[in-house]
């Protein structure tokens, strides 16, 4: 069961030890930097939401939602609307469903409207992320024609 979990003093070395496959890493930060960004985005007015993705008890990869502000250029669709700017799985984790999973959890989660209302969700991906496109696009979420910082911009409406 794929459950996401606060970032602790007590989880928080064995999340940031984490990591995609060497191919993978030209498409997402790592966490401790998503981490670092959360703290950032706090502390400037955003409302950034970091979580480790559980499976069971095992951290198996690492979520980054906003609100509003993400602290970089924003497409249009940004304001007032949630953001998952980040989400990986761990190398040893993937292609056993946990993406998926992690996902149907975040969207659960920000249905909740933590930070306030919204009617979207938006996420940036690389044009050649074949993989993240299938899966956003499994989920609900459609391209939207917009490009920021050369990746595209998919919305899910909630």
């Amino acid at each position: 069961m794929i459950t996401l979990r606060k970032i602790t003093l007590d989880n928080r070395r064995s999340i940031f030890n984490l990591e995609v496959s060497e191919e993978q890493q030209k498409y997402v930060a790592s966490n401790l930097s998503s981490v670092a960004s959360c703290y950032v985005l706090a502390t400037n007015g955003g409302s950034p939401f970091p979580f480790a993705i559980y499976a069971d008890e095992q951290p198996v990869g690492f979520v980054m939602i906003t609100y509003g502000i993400t602290g970089y250029d924003l497409p249009n669709i940004a304001h007032n609307n949630y953001c998952i700017l980040r989400l990986m799985i761990d190398k040893q984790h993937q292609n056993q469903g946990y993406g998926r999973a992690a996902m149907l959890e975040v969207i659960e989660f920000i249905r909740t409207f933590p930070a306030g209302p919204s009617k979207l969700c938006w996420i940036p991906y690389s044009p050649d992320n074949l993989a993240a496109k299938k899966l956003y696009e499994s989920l609900g979420f459609n391209d939207n024609g917009e490009v920021c910082h050369g990746e595209l911009v998919t919305v899910l409406e909630l």
